[in-house]
């Protein structure tokens, strides 16, 4: 198990967090949000009742290449 440190500026339904590998910023409700990880990665994520969530990377780069 890793240990980790994050911290977290709200502003409204705009999110900043601040970590060791750098800002990642997320907007949203507690239902429904979009996000940027500090590595440049996007995201959405929706959550359900009972504490189920599903996320989706967005707009990423391609796994295989074409030539």
């Amino acid at each position: 198990m890793g240990w980790g440190y994050r911290k977290s500026i709200k502003f409204g339904p705009f999110r900043i967090d601040l970590s060791p590998r750098g800002v990642g910023q997320s907007f949203g409700t507690r239902r429904f949000h979009l996000a940027r990880t500090p590595d440049g990665r996007k995201y959405v994520t929706v959550s359900l009742p009972g504490g189920f969530h599903v996320s989706k990377t967005i707009g990423g780069r391609s796994r295989y290449h074409r030539h």
